[in-house]
């Protein structure tokens, strides 16, 4: 279902961290596109940038310098209020960590950014069902996260991210904190949310986990050392 569309620009991107006594160059004149619909993976060794990038993907930073263009938006220019409307909206975070309310069930996990929206009760209760079916949780959707396993809490955490529909499902390290076979079903999980036209760009270090993607782009010391298409 991929389009020749960019949901993402970028153009010469840079971001460099500037204290007293040290210049640090996380992200060196970085460019790629994103088409609708793709399954990107991003890789690279600790410090190579890729955290840096994400979070400039996922408009929780500025680049030093350089173009970020969001479905057609001018990341740069945006007020806060804005960037902040765009992080609830056109992106779906998936964490490492998981990010989940704890003591709480999976069904007011995924009704929260709704909540953020100002979707009534009725609307976010019916669709957190929905995603907790899709994810395959319905018949964990009253349980409270500490009663869920790490697989089944980044099923959560991918269900809250799809909860407002977003233009872009954005993962960091999505299999870093679950065993091996939870980590196929993650996996697995991606790739039929991406055959149904979710775009899924993922940051790994793994190469097992970034081979499941249709794309490959590795970073490193802050560059781009290539760009793979590998299906």
């Amino acid at each position: 279902m991929k389009s020749d569309t960019p949901i993402i620009k970028t153009t010469h991107l840079s971001k460099v961290y500037i204290t007293d006594i040290i210049k640090t160059v996380a992200l060196d004149d970085v460019s790629f596109e994103v088409n609708k619909g793709e399954f990107l993976a991003i890789m690279g060794p600790s410090g190579s940038g890729k955290s840096t990038l994400m979070h400039i993907l996922g408009a929780l930073d500025k680049p030093s310098s350089g173009e970020y263009v969001l479905d057609g938006k001018n990341v740069e220019k945006l007020s806060d209020d804005e960037l902040s409307e765009i992080r609830n909206q056109k992106i779906g975070f998936i964490f490492q960590a998981y990010n989940l309310l704890p003591r709480t069930t999976a069904l007011k996990n995924v009704m929260l950014p709704m909540a953020y929206a100002g979707v009534d009760i009725p609307t976010r209760e019916q669709k957190a069902k929905e995603y907790l079916e899709i994810v395959g949780l319905k018949d964990r959707m009253y349980h409270t996260t500490n009663q869920l396993s790490g697989g089944q809490q980044q099923r959560v955490a991918i269900a809250r991210a799809l909860s407002m529909n977003p233009a872009i499902l954005l993962a960091d390290e999505p299999t870093g904190n679950i065993a091996t076979n939870q980590a196929e079903e993650i996996m697995d999980l991606f790739k039929q949310l991406n055959h149904q036209g979710h775009t899924v760009i993922m940051i790994t270090h793994e190469e097992d986990i970034a081979a499941h993607a249709k794309r490959v782009i590795h970073i490193r010391d802050g560059k781009i050392v290539s760009d793979t298409k590998t299906k």
